[in-house]
């Protein structure tokens, strides 16, 4: 009789292995593919930046793209009026466009109409501990 619960549940156990093994797998193989498409779509922003387009830069600085240098792979931005600044194309996060301007225009007008009323919070007094840990 043992020998008959052996062999109705290696079968089972042999599926469920596989499972294990095979679902992590399969999740990695589409979260890589995922990653590699999101890689590709920022090298190609990267390199279709042209002169004259408004940029976000990696370290978060707005700027206009002014010169570009195809050899060493770098562009000049302009980041304020006069100033210039060198950097890898790599530093660009993302173009700007007149449609990114249009839906911050429509955010505002969004929040400006809200008249909801703030509620106030029971801790929004004088805090407690300002003077310190130490009381005399």
């Amino acid at each position: 009789m043992h020998s008959l619960l052996a062999q109705g549940s290696g079968g089972g156990s042999s599926l469920i292995t596989l499972l294990v093994f095979a679902l992590p797998l399969g999740l990695l193989f589409v979260f890589m593919r995922n990653q590699q498409k999101r890689v590709r779509t920022q090298q190609a922003l990267q390199q279709s930046a042209e002169v004259g387009d408004e940029v976000l830069t990696t370290s978060g600085m707005f700027g206009t793209i002014v010169d570009e240098d195809e050899d060493e792979g770098t562009v000049t931005v302009e980041i304020a009026a006069g100033t210039r600044v060198k950097m890898l194309r790599a530093g660009i996060a993302r173009r700007i466009t007149e449609d990114d301007f249009e839906d911050e225009d429509d955010d505002a007008e969004d929040e400006d109409g809200d008249d909801e009323e703030v509620s106030d919070h029971p801790d929004d007094g004088p805090d407690e501990n300002a003077a310190g840990p130490i009381r005399s």
